[in-house]
Order: structure tokens, then sequence, then C-alpha cells
């Protein structure tokens, strides 16, 4: 059965470019322009991914986000405005999984599409206590906290593994770089992007066989990070 993809969008030009990339993929497409009927329809239609934009008149994108994600754990990929990082963040806060930045290329938007789906529906990355990732190149495991990276042990601070367990336990979201300072650091400390930034480097150093071509802690610009699987 094809994948139900619904998009929220008070543009309707967007909505009708989105329906002709989306259909001859085989997706089901259903567009809503009216964003106060967003929840009804989500509820009647209960699409398997949502296409969500932030800045719509009258109830906005933001609070259709929070509302879904209180009810439910669809995927939501948000679409955003050329330079609007905050609104990426603020959308990435309120529970949407990615993001695409108008305008867009179909292959980025299919692309994005395919990623998520893959995520919300695939078997879990790790058996038992172990987490594997790049077919076995990265591994953790939980239980005696140990890291091995390529074949070879990983020496972590406590710091750094509550960082790498962090990224990991998300692997594919965009996580903005509050988002991972507030659940590695107490909410005593005083909340500063260097130290994550900081973190982040020595992360590759150990973990990536070249920390300046990364494989697994990717950064995404101005916004923050994403653990890929592969």
């Amino acid at each position: 059965m094809p994948e139900r993809i619904m998009v929220i969008d008070d543009d309707l030009l967007t909505l009708e470019h989105i329906r002709r990339v989306l259909e001859p993929e085989g997706f089901q497409t259903y567009l809503v322009d009216d964003s106060a009927a967003a929840q009804q329809e989500f509820h009647r239609v209960q699409p398997h991914l949502v296409i969500l934009d932030l800045r719509m008149p009258g109830v906005s994108g933001w609070e259709i986000c929070r509302y879904l994600r209180k009810v439910s754990n669809v995927p939501i990929i948000m679409l955003t405005g050329l330079g609007d990082k905050a609104d990426v963040v603020r959308g990435l806060n309120a529970g949407a999984d990615d993001y695409v930045v108008k305008p867009f290329q179909a292959a980025e938007l299919l692309a994005r599409i395919r990623a998520v789906l893959r995520r919300s529906q695939r078997a879990p990355v790790y058996q038992d206590a172990q987490m594997r990732f790049g077919g076995g190149d990265l591994i953790i495991d939980t239980t005696g906290r140990r890291v091995i990276a390529y074949g070879k042990p990983v020496k972590l601070t406590p710091t750094e593994y509550r960082m790498l367990l962090f990224m990991a336990e998300n692997a594919g979201r965009v996580l903005p770089t509050q988002t991972v300072f507030d659940n590695v650091w107490s909410y005593e400390s005083k909340a500063n992007d260097d130290n994550v930034k900081w973190y982040v480097w020595r992360l590759r150093c150990k973990i990536e066989q070249d920390p300046h071509r990364p494989r697994f802690i990717l950064t995404e610009r101005g916004i923050g990070y994403r653990f890929s699987i592969t």
C-alpha cells in the first residue's frame, strides 16, 4: 500500500508543485491549504508523513507541529524560507524531524521524505544493548559503556560518552546545538555553543577515520548536528 503524505501549506502553487513531485513516485498525496482544518484532516487521513509550512496565517505551523507531536509520532518535515535558521530550530524543538528550505529541488524533497520514512519504519539499529552504525564500523555497547570504532576500542570521557549516546539514540534527526547541550550537560550549567562544538570535534577525532570529513557526526550549518546511521 502506498504511503500517505499530507501537505499543509496556504500557498496553492507550492501544494500543486509538491503533488506533481510526489504522485509520480507512488505516494498518495493529501493537500491542505487551510491551517484551521489541518488537525481534523490529519485524523481523517492518518498519513505516514506530514509536510508542514511553518509560516501560515491563522493557526501557525508551529502550533500544528506541537499538536501533532502530542497525539502522534508521525514524521514531520518542515518547509521554511531561505535563511530562516531560527524558524528551523524552533520547529525542530516543537517536534519536527527534518526540514526543507524553499525554493527546493524535487530530488532534495524526495530524498528527505525517503530518509525520514526509512528511519520511522526501520527496525532498531541495535540488538540487546549494542548499537551498531555504518555496518558495524561504529559500535556502542551501552551495558559496558564501551565504544568501538573501526575495530578499535575508543576511550571517551563521561561527557563525550553522554553526547555520543544522545546523538546515536536520535540518529537521523536534526539536533539543534542548544538541544544537544540541554541533554548532555546539567541544567545548572550555562549554555555555551562552544562547549558543544568543542566536544563534537573531540568525538570526531576519536570515532571518525577523517575528522575533517565526518561520516557519523554531520554538521547542519547554522542549526546543529545530525548523527548518520550509514
